[in-house]
């Protein structure tokens, strides 16, 4: 007897919402940007989408945010249902709806703490549901197809129809549909009316665990971002090191260039790190990595600011 091979729309997909633009809602569809985020549950958003009918879905609201508002909490609701449905034989892979602000902090700490065998995408929107030329449900149709595709692992992004992985992927314009790129040439490949063409390898790495994030999110570190500009001084780490319930467990700096520093910046930064205090440097710089320099303050290597954050977040976490 022939042995059944399942059709990729038999391939069951779990897509997890948590809120966002995808999500959202305006009183005119002429308005893109007068919006209220979050108003729609994940169910309507694949009710929407003819193309999805039939095929082998779940739908689980997570969280209802926008996610200019994510927090500790939402990060470990959603690792933790990613991980049970991923365990699940029957599952290809997991879909995320989430707003575009902060969808690249969210796709890189999922990526640290699962590091999953299987595709979870994640996807957004840069115009409202109810928008003239919305552009959610093709996002959301995309990542479906990504995460059918046989082979496909780790936490993956998908926008305007281009693959992204969770350590380059950045938002990178304010407004335009097509909002996200990866640095240096990072973009892992494209969605192509349901075919998925991928450039290069899929991300790998060793998971942390759920046993990383365990702890309350009320009592995770602090950590915070500091920026280097013309005419910084260390007048802002200061008060932070001397502020009674704000003081800080690491602090990431985005230096200029190189991760160079005004000198009393530095200077104060090296206080807070004789303190006890965790410092990182990284760059504003779009693209590049910071060099690890004899007698400098610890680089962030090539990661962005905000997630050298989650780096060193979970580095602390883990030190608890």
């Amino acid at each position: 007897m022939q042995a059944h091979i399942p059709s990729e729309t038999s391939r069951r997909v779990v897509i997890l919402g948590t809120g966002g633009t995808i999500a959202g809602r305006a009183s005119q569809a002429s308005d893109n940007v007068g919006y209220t985020a979050a108003q729609l549950g994940v169910d309507q958003l694949v009710a929407a989408i003819p193309a999805l009918a039939g095929q082998a879905l779940e739908a689980e609201q997570v969280a209802q945010l926008d996610s200019k508002d994510m927090d500790f909490a939402a990060w470990q609701r959603l690792a933790q249902r990613l991980a049970e449905h991923l365990a699940r034989p029957e599952v290809a892979g997991v879909v995320v709806t989430h707003g575009t602000d902060t969808l690249e902090e969210t796709a890189y700490f999922l990526q640290q703490v699962l590091a999953p065998f299987k595709p979870v995408v994640l996807t957004a929107a840069m115009r409202p549901a109810t928008a003239l030329q919305t552009d959610g449900p093709q996002n959301l149709l995309d990542a479906v197809a990504l995460a059918r595709e046989p082979g496909a692992r780790g936490v993956l992004t998908v926008f305007a129809g281009a693959i992204h992985g969770a350590e380059q992927v950045r938002k990178v314009h304010s407004y335009k549909v097509e909002a996200f790129a990866s640095a240096e040439g990072g973009q892992l490949g494209v969605v192509e009316e349901g075919r998925v063409r991928c450039f290069g390898a899929w991300p790998q790495g060793q998971a942390l665990g759920l046993a990383s994030i365990v702890r309350p999110a009320a009592e995770w570190p602090r950590v915070m971002l500091l920026w280097n500009h013309v005419g910084a001084d260390g007048a802002l780490v200061r008060a932070l090191l001397d502020h009674p319930t704000q003081r800080p467990h690491g602090l990431v700096v985005a230096g200029t260039g190189n991760g160079t520093l005004a000198t009393d910046l530095e200077a104060a930064l090296r206080e807070a790190q004789a303190s006890g205090v965790r410092v990182l440097r990284s760059t504003r710089c779009d693209a590049g990595p910071v060099m690890d320099l004899p007698g400098a303050l610890p680089s962030a290597g090539a990661l962005s600011p905000v997630k050298a954050r989650i780096r060193l977040l979970l580095d602390l976490l883990a030190e608890m």
